[in-house]
């Protein structure tokens, strides 16, 4: 229930689920691209080994551009680096269209893809750092990161797929300029959101409404990771979180290589083999992301961490272990989604530690010890297999995986706990009305509230209008009335005073507002989705009788 809350609230955040499904889109069309490029490929050199050398060769930019690329995403406008980046890409494919329609030459066509991949790296440290900015609230934030994975393991899945059919059907050149389409589509997509000046302009006239409830308290608009914090305070936070990447990096990269190896020695399954413990792997991504939007939900998220990191283990060990095709598709479904939970939950605790001024170059800097580990997994762990053999190789590395779960977890501390509310959302948690509802959901509700600046003489809900949200006012006097009859003039009813509530009604009843609600004088509220209110409603044994039994004395309760 609280995890179809919290996504049919990301939904109505119309900038970030924008993005979300652009990405997706765009996401497929890589897939398109890789299929084909590798078909090229091998069709022109007819070499496993060339292959091999173009795969590790579109790595090396990330190698080397991360931590530049993260500094570029912190001193300019993030989403233009993005625009600037999908656009390049696009254009490329279009240039690799070209050359696989007319025959050009090989190297020409290598030379593009690392290109693109050098352009690629530009891509992740901008789009980390750029995603917080678009969530309205710390609750936002953990559902957006298992969104975006759930979305891209979605187009690991059904990616290659539909690769294979459009090339069979359409050809090479096809998927390539598809592609560049679908660069299209995103680019059209960031154009239309919102750029850092728009931003930093909405945040500064929350933080003036905010003000004047307490000058002290930090606005909560700021954005999940917009707390003061120096370099000493993320040292721990940030080793935590390294140490975690690294040893997943470094066993995945092994695992990749190793996936074939047991496929075609171990299960005797070639090529067959191969395709569905790669299908396993993209259902247990998407399992692991799905069910991270869960654990993400969480006041602390050391244990989902410790949860995800130890499900990866199990599922190495597994695979290590067995010698048939279902038994291994069901290990490596286990161990892809404690990887795609830990990936979730890191994802989440670095943007909540890490200031927004610095995030780009910080995600850089990890960007780059996290490929180089993944590099370096593909390279050492094979060669480790060989000489002590598959299992042990597979049971060390989960064992590895488990242990940085646990030591992460400890480093991160603090960093594993949601910021601090501001003073109006502590003041809505101590509301005598939700004293049935427990601490840990009042909370989860707290963190969800909007800031509502109103002005005298402003209309807040009206007599008929659908019901939307619930309030609680912080400041400021509102009158309450109510219209009989069409045409007759309105009755008041009372007047409301800061730590009352109102909108309850028409939310439990279903129905359209049955009074108006107007501001009587300048003042600010705190409003809760309904659907929120709702979750929160059902979360509290006799909530909803108290919320109803609220205005009975007055003819009828404001809703």
């Amino acid at each position: 229930m609280a995890l179809l809350a919290a996504y049919r609230r990301l939904l109505g955040n119309g900038a970030l689920a924008r993005l979300l499904v652009g990405e997706f889109v765009s996401s497929i069309g890589d897939w398109l691209y890789l299929v084909a490029l590798l078909i090229v490929v091998y069709e022109q050199a007819d070499s496993p080994v060339l292959l091999g050398i173009v795969g590790a060769a579109r790595v090396l930019p990330y190698v080397f551009l991360s931590l530049p690329a993260g500094i570029i995403a912190d001193r300019f406008d993030r989403r233009l680096v993005l625009l600037v980046t999908d656009v390049a890409r696009g254009v490329v494919m279009l240039f690799l269209a070209a050359l696989v329609a007319t025959g050009g030459p090989l190297v020409v066509i290598v030379a593009l893809t690392i290109v693109a991949a050098c352009f690629s790296a530009f891509f992740s440290p901008a789009i980390g750092a750029y995603l917080p900015s678009l969530v309205r609230d710390e609750s936002e934030l953990g559902p957006a990161n298992s969104a975006w994975a759930s979305l891209d393991n979605l187009a690991f899945i059904i990616g290659p797929a539909v690769g294979g059919l459009i090339i069979a059907a359409g050809g090479l050149t096809v998927a390539f300029l598809l592609n560049a389409f679908t660069f299209a589509i995103i680019a059209a997509v960031l154009w239309r959101l919102p750029s850092k000046r728009r931003m930093e302009a909405a945040r500064a006239a929350t933080e003036g409404a905010a003000a004047t409830v307490d000058a002290a308290a930090t606005s909560a608009t700021d954005g999940p990771a917009e707390a003061p914090a120096t370099m000493r305070q993320l040292v721990r936070p940030l080793l935590g979180i390294g140490l975690v990447n690294v040893v997943a990096g470094f066993v995945f990269g092994g695992l990749g290589i190793l996936t074939v190896v047991i496929a075609v020695d171990v299960l005797q399954g070639g090529d067959t083999a191969t395709g569905f413990l790669n299908a396993a792997i993209g259902i247990g991504g998407l399992i692991g992301a799905l069910g991270s939007g869960v654990l993400v939900l969480r006041r602390r998220l050391e244990p989902p961490l410790v949860a995800g990191a130890v499900t990866l283990g199990i599922g190495l060990v597994a695979l290590g272990a067995t010698g048939s095709l279902l038994p291994a598709m069901v290990a490596m479904t286990i161990a892809s989604a404690g990887s795609l939970v830990v990936e979730v939950v890191v994802t989440t605790l670095f943007q909540r530690a890490v200031p927004d001024a610095i995030r780009g170059r910080t995600l850089g800097a990890l960007e780059t010890i996290a490929v180089t580990a993944y590099a370096a997994g593909a390279l050492l762990m094979p060669i480790i297999a060989d000489m002590v053999g598959i299992g042990p190789t597979l049971a060390g590395g989960g064992i590895a995986v488990a242990l940085a779960g646990g030591v992460g977890a400890v480093l991160m501390g603090r960093a594993a706990a949601p910021p601090p509310l501001d003073a109006a959302r502590e003041r809505f948690l101590r509301l005598p009305i939700f004293s049935v509802v427990p601490a840990s959901r009042l909370e989860a509700a707290a963190r969800q509230l909007l800031e509502v600046p109103v002005i005298a003489g402003q209309v807040v809900i009206r007599q008929g209008d659908p019901a939307d949200r619930f309030y609680a006012i912080v400041t400021g006097r509102f009158e309450v009335t109510q219209e009989d009859r069409p045409g007759q003039p309105s009755r008041h009813l009372r007047t409301m005073s800061p730590d009352q509530v109102f909108g309850e009604i028409g939310l439990l009843a279903r129905a359209p507002r049955t009074a108006t609600v107007t501001a009587l004088e300048d003042g600010l509220l705190l409003a809760l989705d309904g659907p929120a209110f709702l979750d929160l409603v059902s979360g509290g044994a006799g909530l909803t009788s108290r919320l109803l039994d609220l205005h009975r004395g007055a003819s009828t309760g404001a809703s």
